[in-house]
């Protein structure tokens, strides 16, 4: 049975077409989660694509850099890269997403409303090793908190939200559950160039 090959330059174009294509068809969001994650985890599979400037980490907080956005904003493709010790704010997102480790590990903590209307961490946080792969979304958890998992290293993730999420009005939570607005906007002010010469992939016949 043979198999797609796929330059380590393509891999991240190969990806946004994928996901443009699931998205043409307008699955709901039952069937489309599982088939972002099944593209994400192909990506994140392999770290020898993803340019050297998009991984860069800054001493004082965590850096989120574009690397596609879609041209009707159905979707964005985000590299996260995080310093020793960095985390987010509690916050939620308003559409779906998939997170992807490309590097290092992560922990994310999810939070939920109790009765009394307080938001608290639910369940046990949940480490995420490279190649392996997280959903979010308002119908199964939107509101968690990410950190790096490594004390003393970089950690690295590919995100895809289901909009442009750096010009989305979301929201962070005070530990109260006080909601504070925010639009997070984005790290970097250009974008790879992925879309350069033809795409070309192989089918490996050895397989």
């Amino acid at each position: 049975m043979s198999k797609l090959i796929i330059q380590p330059e393509q891999r991240l174009r190969h990806f946004v077409h994928q996901v443009g294509a699931l998205l043409d068809t307008q699955p709901a969001e039952a069937q489309l989660l599982p088939a972002v994650a099944r593209a994400l985890a192909a990506l994140v599979a392999h770290d020898d694509w993803l340019p050297d400037e998009y991984a860069v980490p800054d001493p004082q907080r965590y850096r989120q850099y574009l690397l596609h956005a879609d041209t009707c904003e159905r979707f964005s493709v985000v590299s996260f890269v995080w310093g020793p010790g960095q985390f987010t704010p509690v916050h939620n997102h308003t559409v779906w997403g998939a997170v992807g480790v490309l590097r290092g590990a992560e922990t994310a903590q999810a939070f939920g409303r109790g009765g009394d209307g307080q938001l608290r961490a639910s369940g046990q946080p949940k480490r995420l090793e490279a190649g392996e792969v997280d959903l979010v979304s308002p119908s199964i958890g939107d509101v968690h908190q990410v950190s790096n998992a490594l004390a003393g290293g970089v950690s690295v993730s590919i995100h895809v939200y289901g909009g442009n999420i750096g010009a989305i009005a979301r929201s962070t939570f005070e530990p109260g559950g006080a909601a504070k607005p925010f639009i997070s906007g984005y790290s970097n002010t250009h974008l790879p160039n992925i879309w350069a010469g033809p795409l070309t992939l192989q089918q490996d016949v050895s397989a």
